[in-house]
């Protein structure tokens, strides 16, 4: 029988970094950069796979090649100009290939300012598939340009497949980077100075990066910000006859040595034991900057046993206690329960002794003139943007009117649970309300690791499924849960002993 796949935990210096970064993030202060490490894994080659028969053709052994620049330079002396380079990039990086979950993550993220020398369009994919408006920068003429409406910026600081011709790919292309690019490197220190950037599959082997964060360095001395970089840990065991002992120590000895010399350019280095635990790490600083978000699913063509009185009083209770708990209520603006979550909602901003912003109420009403024919695609896709800006999903009821005339659970409400799970979202249901609610909440009730996956959800289920209880009961209950699941986030709330 084979052993179940150990439950990932975040080390303590992950959970610093969550935490550190993910407040970054949230105050607007974040970047990130992406290389090529991001796009390996999605299938694309990377520089030595794409230069192999660059080599084989001047007579050289690609495995014994590390300056890869001076190796494109060659090809491109040798045939006169780089049209052959250039096919080679378009061969390379059109064909198919499906973006990670590092990407979707990436994408999820509330940043608003990304980098990457990758040639590839994974990361504009990526931002297209959670409906996030993405500009890319792929020239000193479209940097002074402003694209309405945008969620983010991307800069391709070395150019992009769509138009190879102007890729940084040679050496002379490095040397005249300060000429022909000179306002990327510019916009890209005014980063490092002003905002946090976390590295994502970079091996800062790339000597424009190296070059900029030496200047950075020389400016700002020992008053520049801390920046982060993931990568994996070098193994301490290997498979016998794969590495000898010396080469692993050899490896470990380089690794620990770049990231002390990283450490000039405030670059703190956050160690993964493999590639794998990436998507998770990602994963859990998604958590954490989402977590004061409550997305209330519900309908309600019918009340019923709680009739509309007490359907509406605890909908409106619900609402006012997501503020008054320091959360923040998101919705879709649904049918017989989300007007009445919102009333409570703003009620308990304005009758806060303190003010409150705007954002603590997040109302996106389903787009209601979306063609019929893409109905069904738009909402789905609306109901996936609304639920990753949050921490956790509320259910209450859940039915609609059928084509018949008969109640029937809302496919809306279940699609929503789904998205929230498939997000690795706590899902809350408050069963007693009945309909899609009720049959979640048997489910989770069977399963609690599945809906409410690490929080002890016991004592709240039992009361989230009891019929006779009161609409105090019910809201103090889903705020428990609701505070456990934001404790798990915040990544403070469990401590992992292999980290101390």
């Amino acid at each position: 029988m084979s052993s179940a796949k150990p439950v990932w935990v975040a080390s303590r210096e992950q959970r610093r970094f969550i935490c550190n970064f993910g407040d970054k993030v949230l105050n607007g202060e974040a970047s990130l950069f992406v290389g090529a490490g991001a796009s390996r894994s999605a299938g694309f080659v990377d520089w030595k796979a794409l230069l192999t028969d660059v080599a084989d053709e001047l007579d050289l052994d690609i495995g014994k090649e590390h300056d890869l620049l001076a190796l494109a330079q060659y090809h491109v002396n040798g045939h006169g100009g780089r049209g052959e380079l250039n096919q080679q990039l378009i061969d390379a990086f059109t064909r198919d290939a499906e973006r990670t979950e590092v990407h979707d993550v990436v994408a999820r993220l509330p940043i608003d300012s990304v980098w990457t020398t990758n040639y590839d369009q994974l990361l504009e994919k990526a931002y297209e598939a959670v409906g996030r408006c993405v500009e890319v920068k792929l020239s000193i003429q479209n940097l002074a340009q402003a694209k309405k409406g945008r969620d983010v910026t991307l800069y391709k600081m070395h150019g992009c497949v769509t138009q190879p011709h102007e890729a940084v790919l040679t050496k002379q292309d490095y040397e005249i980077y300060d000429v022909s690019r000179r306002l990327f490197t510019d916009s890209l220190k005014g980063d490092f100075i002003e905002k946090t950037l976390l590295f994502l599959g970079f091996s800062f082997a790339d000597p424009n990066v190296e070059r900029i964060l030496a200047k950075v360095r020389e400016q700002l001395g020992q008053n520049q910000r801390t920046h982060y970089w993931i990568t994996k840990r070098p193994p301490q065991t290997c498979p016998m006859g794969v590495r000898s002992r010396d080469e692993m120590e050899y490896d470990r000895r380089k690794a620990e040595l770049q990231s002390a010399d990283l450490k000039r350019y405030g670059i703190q280095t956050i160690w993964v034991d493999d590639y794998a635990d990436v998507p998770q790490l990602l994963r859990a600083l998604e958590s954490y900057v989402t977590r004061k978000g409550v997305f209330v699913s519900g309908a309600a063509h019918e009340p019923g046993l709680l009739g509309w009185d007490q359907l509406n009083e605890l909908s409106r209770a619900l609402g006012a206690e997501i503020i008054k708990r320091g959360f923040n209520l998101v919705s879709g603006f649904g049918i017989g329960i989300a007007e009445q979550t919102i009333i409570g909602a703003f009620r308990a901003v304005y009758e806060s002794s303190k003010p409150q912003p705007a954002e603590r109420v997040l109302i996106r009403p389903f787009p209601g003139s979306a063609p019929p024919e893409r109905r069904a695609e738009i909402f789905r896709r609306h109901r996936e943007d609304l639920i990753s800006q949050v921490g956790a999903l509320v259910v209450i009821a859940g039915n609609k009117v059928g084509s018949d005339g008969s109640v029937v659970l809302s496919s809306g409400v279940e699609e929503e649970v789904q998205i929230a799970l498939r997000l690795g979202k706590p899902v809350i249901p408050v069963g007693m309300t009945g309909y899609v609610a009720q049959a979640v909440w048997e489910e989770a009730h069977e399963a609690p690791g599945r809906y409410l996956p690490g929080i002890d959800c016991k004592a709240e289920l039992e009361i989230l499924g009891n019929s006779t209880a009161t609409v105090q009961e019910i809201v103090q209950a889903v705020s428990s849960l609701l505070i456990k699941a934001e404790q798990i986030a915040s990544a403070r709330c469990r401590d992992n002993p292999k980290s101390s």
